[in-house]
């Protein structure tokens, strides 16, 4: 019976904590569907436009997501322990690793922007247009810091509804602002009314300016939240370096900042790779790439209930309560990447055609997207793991494999396939689909034997 009952908490947390991220994480993409599909059909390159500088986009977000990973695990554990004081101390501490990381992000980034899409090897019809997005987006970027630093500080403390409430605001504002900046001035038809709508016209750059507002907007709303938190709020207390909150946080964000470095910029070498291949290509690899991450939305929605619980377990030094739920974690993360795999395989021509109107594009893009979506379920299972290994702030072996299957399989493949042997972008994305499987088996024989767990460490020790 304590058995059964443990089975029924753990899936009782894991929903309460769960629930509010992948609602977040699907409104969020069905915004971001609309989003691409808007930008695509304004015109031919638009896509491209936007695509190519996508994964210096993942490269700078992922340095600021590793910082926010030490702060996860370390107030994660303090809630677990209930030591409130502590976790106070870590918020503030947080707060004032918000304001750097985004100051020296925005010194670096945009006095290079207008350089970052030729160094993609970006077709030089776009690359003055891309440039001019890429220097937009990155303006706000100290918002953009605080609403990914605050939004992991929120969550770590258990509260997943309130990034959801934020991050789905601005995302739909977003939408509605690309839908006057993007188009011109025209007149459509509603329900038998004929209405004028008015539109600026500016297109990518629209869609920049559209975008930069929306993260105003979030990072100030995470602001608030954070400060208003019972919880959470810094109030009153300093902002200077804290070393004993500052330094097991780096512990774990050292580590979890090289894979995200390791990572992105293979991303970085991927994507330049592609853009090699033509407009065709890197619209279809845009485009897929957000078809492909609806699917994840599981996935992710979970690791963020993952690392909550298991840092809080970890806290509470309740071995019993890890278990049951890493394996409860595990089991609905298999079934469920089964189905949307599925839904991806048969639905990856129509989800394609949401995109654009390119035939050529259409083609290829559903190619690749059903070839992804067999992998579904293992690269579920990577996140999973990951999540769990964060929670109890193992960070260092998932930056040793990452690296691995980012620069060992999926880089070195690519170069082999599409630089050297000629191939196309479904050579690119066989080599992308082996890192996955080759990154979700290291995760999992590291799980299996369990050396990544403290508790259980703890309770071999003599």
């Amino acid at each position: 019976m304590q058995n059964e009952f443990s089975r029924k908490s753990a899936l009782k947390m894991i929903v309460a904590l769960a629930w509010p991220t992948v609602l977040e994480q699907i409104l969020i993409t069905a915004v971001s569907y609309v989003d691409t599909a808007m930008v695509g059909r304004y015109s031919d390159n638009a896509s491209a436009i936007v695509g190519c500088t996508m994964t210096v986009n993942w490269l700078i977000g992922g340095i600021v997501s590793a910082i926010a990973v030490g702060f996860l695990s370390f107030i994660a554990r303090a809630v677990g322990a209930n030591e409130h004081e502590l976790v106070k101390r870590a918020a503030a501490q947080a707060t004032s690793m918000a304001l750097i990381s985004g100051i020296l992000l925005t010194v670096i980034v945009l006095p290079i922007a207008k350089f970052i899409p030729g160094w993609m090897n970006a077709d030089i019809a776009i690359r003055e247009k891309a440039g001019t997005y890429f220097f937009i987006i990155y303006t706000p970027m100290i918002f953009r810091s605080a609403t990914i630093i605050y939004g992991t500080v929120l969550r770590a403390a258990g509260d997943t509804k309130t990034p959801m409430v934020v991050n789905t605001a601005t995302n739909i504002i977003n939408m509605v602002l690309n839908f006057f900046m993007i188009y011109e001035t025209r007149a459509v038809s509603v329900l038998g009314m004929n209405l004028t709508i008015p539109g600026l016209n500016l297109g990518t750059t629209g869609a920049a300016i559209a975008s930069a507002i929306a993260f105003v907007v979030g990072g100030i709303w995470n602001t608030l939240a954070v400060y208003k938190s019972k919880i959470l709020s810094p109030r009153g207390l300093s902002l200077k370096p804290d070393p004993e909150i500052l330094k097991p946080c780096f512990r774990v964000a050292l580590p979890a900042l090289l894979q995200r470095i390791a990572t992105s910029s293979g991303y970085v070498a991927f994507s330049g790779m592609i853009n090699t291949l033509g407009e065709a290509a890197t619209g279809a690899h845009t485009i897929a790439n957000t078809a492909e991450s609806a699917f994840y939305i599981p996935g992710y929605g979970m690791q963020a209930a993952a690392s909550t619980l298991i840092g809080m377990s970890y806290g509470e030094k309740n071995a019993k309560k890890m278990k049951s739920i890493c394996h409860m974690l595990l089991i609905i993360e298999v079934l469920v990447m089964i189905l949307s795999g599925g839904f991806l395989f048969f639905g990856a021509e129509a989800i394609m055609r949401i995109f654009t109107k390119s035939e050529e594009i259409i083609r290829i893009g559903t190619t690749v997207l059903m070839m992804v979506a067999v992998s579904e379920p293992a690269y579920g299972l990577a996140i999973i793991i990951e999540g769990i290994f964060h929670g109890v702030g193992d960070t260092m072996s998932t930056f040793v494999y990452s690296t691995v299957g980012m620069w060992g399989v999926r880089i070195l493949g690519t170069y082999i396939f599409v630089i050297l042997l000629g191939h196309g972008l479904i050579a690119a994305w066989a080599c992308m689909i082996a890192h996955n499987l080759v990154l979700s088996l290291l995760l999992s024989i590291r799980y299996i034997r369990g050396k990544w767990n403290p508790l259980a460490r703890a309770s071999q020790a003599p």
